[in-house]
């Protein structure tokens, strides 16, 4: 039977609170008693949960706090939570929601499970929907755009006990079961069906969504498809049907479906909860979701006597007896055999271009900086260009007009990246001070 769903948005690192006691305090939602203690029983005693949640008090309230991860929670008592990035946050409820649900969406385009996604949908422009019901509708949209262009039926074995034969006669079978009705045959034969693997799973894919679903839309939609699907059967061995898929020659335009179809059967997964009562989670870590996001908007800008790797480990803080010691891992290197190298750092975290006193340092953090600093030396021999890359949000709109220089030879420079998806041309997302020798 399908739940009754509670629908809540939060922003990432915003705090989750019980009942009348929430109203104390205008940082803390309020969700139900039930999927409070069930979340505070996952992040006690399950590691896995405890990066995403942290039990903390705030004004003698026991609250749980979101970490730097975006998506959606689900509690068995039917509660979704809609956790998104914080760029929204400063802005009007609406615009904000609007603004950080979108350029999640823009950014998880980048993570190979998610390249399906269609941010400029214009079903998902207009109904402004929450997170799972853009998933599910898109996963809904593949499938109807796979019945207009046919399911695929397949030869598929079955054993009968029939009264002619047909196929190969299994010996065994036809004396255990037909020594007196001597007349009918058991026998091993094939048939053309729609029952096939690749069905099957897809059918069972859009039952599960059923359950979960909560806009009337999807509802309406998810009805007509699986009529379509009537007369094929729910996978009842997921592993095994997964394993005998196979896309035949013409079948590419299985391939969106199937994809979605796989992750709706892992549980939403990338980060799957599961407690004494089965809830799942679709949630992604802010920090490795924008880097990629930034390292794939350079690979469409970089010019070809530059080559970009992520995630180099080449060098290290220290060496001890022959030995690496703290490895060194900048997320992005870019080689440049025209001229010298350069290093850029993603980092998920909101500053303030405004606040540029002694005090503030514009919300950058120190730590950043020495790890910049030695980035520099190990990599670029203490001479070059370091970039320290922040999403760009209302406060931090172009780079910080000045350079950090660690010496006359080696600068770092702090410049915003935006991730909003009505942007078209990718140039246009990331801004270079008109003052580095670096340009692209």
């Amino acid at each position: 039977m399908k739940r009754t769903q509670t629908v809540i948005t939060v922003f990432e690192f915003g705090y989750l609170g019980v009942g009348e006691k929430s109203e104390q305090s205008k940082r803390i939602t309020e969700i139900s008693k039930s999927a409070f203690i069930y979340l505070k029983q996952l992040c006690l005693c399950d590691e896995s949960e405890s990066r995403f949640l942290r039990l903390k008090s705030i004004e003698n309230v026991e609250v749980l706090q979101l970490q730097n991860y975006a998506g959606v929670l689900f509690t068995p008592d039917g509660t979704q939570i809609e956790v998104l990035p914080k760029i929204g946050r400063k802005l009007d409820d609406e615009g904000g929601i609007e603004k950080a649900r979108g350029s999640l969406l823009n950014m998880l385009m980048t993570l190979g499970i998610f390249r399906h996604i269609q941010t400029h949908s214009a079903n998902l422009t207009k109904s402004k929907m929450p997170l799972l019901e853009v998933f599910i509708s898109q996963f809904l949209d593949s499938v109807t755009t796979l019945i207009k262009k046919g399911l695929r039926s397949d030869y598929v074995s079955r054993e009968s006990n029939l009264s002619f034969l047909k196929g190969k006669l299994l010996v065994g079978k036809q004396i255990r079961s037909n020594s007196i009705n001597k007349h009918n045959f058991y026998v091993e034969h094939d048939e053309f069906l729609l029952d096939r693997p690749i069905n099957r799973l897809i059918h069972t894919a859009l039952n599960i969504v059923s359950r979960y679903t909560t806009s009337a839309e999807n509802q309406k939609l998810l009805k007509e498809l699986l009529f379509e699907f009537s007369d094929i059967l729910l996978s009842s061995n997921v592993k095994k049907d997964l394993s005998s898929v196979k896309l035949d020659r013409g079948m590419k335009y299985y391939e969106m479906p199937l994809e979605w179809t796989k992750l709706i059967l892992d549980g939403f997964s990338p980060l799957t909860m599961k407690g004494s009562s089965y809830a799942f989670s679709l949630l992604f870590p802010l920090e490795s979701v924008f880097e990629s996001y930034v390292a794939s908007v350079l690979l469409t800008l970089l010019p070809d006597n530059m080559r970009l790797d992520t995630q180099v480990k080449t060098k290290s803080l220290a060496v001890f007896n022959k030995r690496k010691f703290f490895e060194l891992r900048p997320d992005l290197f870019i080689t440049n055999k025209q001229s010298s190298n350069i290093i850029l750092d993603t980092k998920w975290k909101l500053i303030d271009s405004t606040k540029d006193n002694g005090t503030d340092k514009f919300g950058l953090s120190q730590s950043d900086l020495y790890q910049m600093f030695a980035y520099g030396h190990k990599y670029l021999n203490g001479n070059g260009e370091l970039f320290l890359i922040y999403p760009s949000h209302d406060d931090f709109i172009y780079p910080i007009q000045f350079s950090f220089e660690y010496s006359d030879r080696l600068k770092l420079w702090v410049i915003p990246f935006d991730t909003s998806p009505n942007i078209r041309n990718n140039k246009d997302r990331i801004k270079f001070p008109d003052n580095s020798h670096f340009k692209i």
